[in-house]
């Protein structure tokens, strides 16, 4: 980037400021990291101040369709009535739900309860029962922009059991964040979160794990949660990503429902758990911009 943009050009962030005195020392030492081996960020994953300030407004929408969700939702609810008030509190916010027709996805929102990892999907005869623990995951798109994010939350009373899961992948998402710290690897966040789990009784499922977003619903980098320390692209000022760690009871297999493509589930039936937060790498950590 730095060979290609003068130092008194208005920088590329669109600041209004001269490249000299905004991103050229970013851009060098980020060319700097490259040339030495060290796993970097393309550029276009560096979201500029006015991308970032679009995409905290689409943030906004979710975080009040969710905020909706934690309101209402109670034993007898379909997860069909969850879908409805998500998609009409979306459009009521000027949004689209993003995973309406993603990919083939039928509705707006993935209901994933009990044993159900994610991608669960919504219908009528599916109703919430008093005992069942349920992640609810919302994403949206608000002039163009992405937001991601997902609550667990617990009917009415819940076992012990799985009270303490909910609480501790909780736990997992808050760890991960303090573990966001700028060009420092990825791998870090992800490391912590595996072995909070896991020192608690719980695996960490390996296939699905987070991503970046903002401009599109899923955009690199791929984020795993039983990654080794040191390892992975490095968390950079401006790039944006989602703390997701699914944890099962039980083991750590899945599987995809064969006949609706989307539906996964514990292999061993055991409960699984989910928070969603998504992440802003700031100069000094990370600033949460959805959740």
């Amino acid at each position: 980037m730095s060979g290609k943009i003068g130092r008194n050009d208005p920088c590329w962030c669109a600041s209004g400021k001269k490249y000299k005195k905004c991103h050229e020392a970013f851009d060098q030492k980020l060319e700097l990291l490259r040339q030495k081996g060290l796993p970097v960020i393309d550029h276009d994953l560096i979201k500029t101040p006015g991308q970032i300030e679009k995409i905290k407004e689409s943030c906004k929408i979710n975080i009040a369709v969710l905020d909706y969700v934690q309101e209402h939702i109670a034993a007898g609810v379909t997860t069909e009535e969850i879908n409805t008030w998500v998609h009409q509190e979306t459009v009521k916010h000027g949004g689209i739900p993003a995973p309406l027709d993603y990919e083939g996805f039928p509705k707006s929102v993935c209901t994933s309860i009990n044993n159900v990892v994610c991608h669960g999907i919504p219908c009528e005869e599916e109703v919430l029962k008093e005992g069942d623990i349920i992640n609810v995951d919302v994403s949206t798109i608000y002039q163009g922009y992405f937001s991601d994010s997902s609550r667990m939350f617990c009917i009415g009373q819940v076992s012990p059991e799985r009270e303490r899961l909910v609480q501790v992948v909780k736990e997992c998402v808050d760890i991960g964040i303090s573990k966001v710290k700028p060009w420092t690897p990825i791998g870090n966040m992800g490391h912590a979160v595996h072995v909070h789990a896991l020192e608690n009784g719980y695996t960490v499922v390996r296939e699905i794990g987070g991503h970046g977003v903002g401009l599109e619903f899923h955009e690199d980098p791929w984020v795993s949660y039983v990654s080794e320390e040191n390892s992975g692209v490095l968390m950079v000022p401006g790039m944006i990503f989602t703390i997701e760690p699914m944890v099962n009871m039980g083991s750590d297999k899945i599987f995809t429902d064969e006949e609706d493509g989307w539906t996964v589930r514990t292999e061993d039936g055991k409960p699984s758990a989910q928070w969603e937060v998504m992440v802003l790498v700031t100069e000094d950590g990370c600033e949460v911009l959805c959740y």
